[in-house]
């Protein structure tokens, strides 16, 4: 059966998460648009024994500041030790996974500089816990638009990942789909390039098909057809997070018709 959670802001994720029911749940740990160490929701060993004894599923999403492939090093070097220290405070507490978006490099840059940050990256971090990165709806010098920009940052990393740790990937509806990416093919092309798909980000989208935008919506609410994205979920085969105004409710929708 499919696992089906939510991200949660909830001090206590746990909790909040076997009030909705939900198999797993995903949470920051701190603030997502700052640059401190990370913070974590009690005793390392005890919120391992507790995730374990309830049976639900801990994922960690990394800071939105993060962006290993920036131009400036002032935000490049800070990224990679923010994403190692988010690595290691998730496994401690027993989480699947932390999940990260791929960044971008800046107006003028040349894309590929950024991909080679992307390299250097994950030969010198260590990953004691698989971490997936996520695609991303926007941007111009983004690293995961679309399943094209995927394929380069895998090619740039594949190598370089060889021993130090699992690198998955997340896919969001919501952004492949304002990426301008056809849903009822995305997961095929997605594992055609990555081998594997980890985590689905189970979002609607309040914005067309192509816009670029990232501003997710309730499942039956946005501009997606919500039969499709049961179906991409059902072709993922992965653990589901919505990341919606109402996840309880979604949580309840999907399981009624994927089980």
């Amino acid at each position: 059966m499919t696992r089906i959670g939510a991200h949660l802001h909830e001090s206590d994720p746990l909790a909040q998460a076997q009030a909705l029911g939900a198999d797993a749940v995903q949470f920051f740990l701190g603030d997502p648009q700052g640059w401190q160490a990370p913070v974590l929701p009690g005793e390392p060993a005890e919120v391992r024994r507790a995730f374990e004894e309830s049976g639900v599923d801990a994922y960690v999403h990394a800071p939105y500041v993060i962006n290993v492939a920036s131009p400036n090093n002032r935000i490049r070097i800070p990224s990679r030790k923010l994403l190692e220290q988010q690595l290691n405070a998730a496994a401690a507490i027993g989480a699947k996974a932390l999940i990260v978006h791929g960044g971008h490099v800046t107006a003028g840059a040349d894309p590929q500089d950024g991909y080679d940050s992307w390299r250097k990256a994950v030969q010198r971090i260590d990953r004691p816990l698989p971490m997936l990165i996520e695609n991303t709806a926007g941007g111009d010098g983004a690293m995961a638009r679309g399943v094209d920009g995927v394929a380069r940052l895998w090619e740039a990393i594949e190598a370089a990942a060889a021993g130090g740790g699992e690198i998955g990937f997340c896919l969001d509806t919501c952004h492949a789909f304002t990426s301008g990416e056809d849903l009822s093919t995305v997961v095929d092309r997605v594992k055609a390039v990555t081998g594997r798909i980890d985590l689905v980000h189970c979002n609607n989208s309040r914005d067309p098909f192509g816009s670029g935008r990232d501003r997710h919506a309730g499942i039956e609410d946005g501009e997606i057809d919500p039969a499709q994205i049961v179906d991409v979920v059902r072709a993922a085969g992965a653990t589901v997070i919505c990341e919606t105004p109402d996840p309880g409710a979604d949580i309840r929708w999907l399981r009624a018709r994927i089980g």
